[in-house]
């Protein structure tokens, strides 16, 4: 039950970033309507801006902290945080080439769709992933796929 209140919670963030409600269809809407592919947009656009704001403050932490401690320990620290902050900036980095990706998608009306078997990915999913391209039972047997040739 608490892992579905933090999905919850995670669907409502990006959601908030964006400063949307989640999205109610209309009796008879047409999937990927106009109204809610601009629901989209606008969540990606925030979302995008949203990283690189906290990207360029992060960088700006980094030059600004940076310190030459004499102790080895406050040292290492220091760069444990560094290193951790810059991992976090080429997740976000990842992303935002998802999220460009994404973008593009729409433009040329591909997006909402499965790219392997092209069935609807459905609102609620793209609410809480916005960048899915694949549909629940793909990204499963995907999922899958990975365990099975990992290990």
């Amino acid at each position: 039950m608490k892992k579905q209140r933090n999905n919850k919670s995670s669907i409502l963030s990006i959601l908030n970033i964006a400063g949307v409600k989640p999205y109610k269809q209309i009796n008879g809407e047409e999937y990927m309507s106009k109204l809610q592919i601009n629901h989209f947009k606008k969540i990606l656009k925030a979302w995008d801006n949203k990283i690189k704001k906290e990207s360029s403050s992060a960088l700006s932490y980094i030059k600004n902290e940076s310190i030459n401690f004499p102790d080895p320990v406050d040292r290492a620290v220091q760069e444990e945080e560094f290193s951790i902050e810059i991992r976090n900036r080429d997740r976000e980095r990842k992303l935002l080439k998802k999220i460009k990706y994404t973008l593009k998608k729409i433009k040329e009306n591909n997006f909402g769709f499965c790219e392997l078997c092209g069935v609807k990915i459905g609102i609620r999913r793209l609410e809480a992933h916005p960048t899915a391209d694949l549909c629940i039972d793909c990204k499963t047997l995907e999922e899958i796929k990975k365990k099975q040739i990992n290990g």
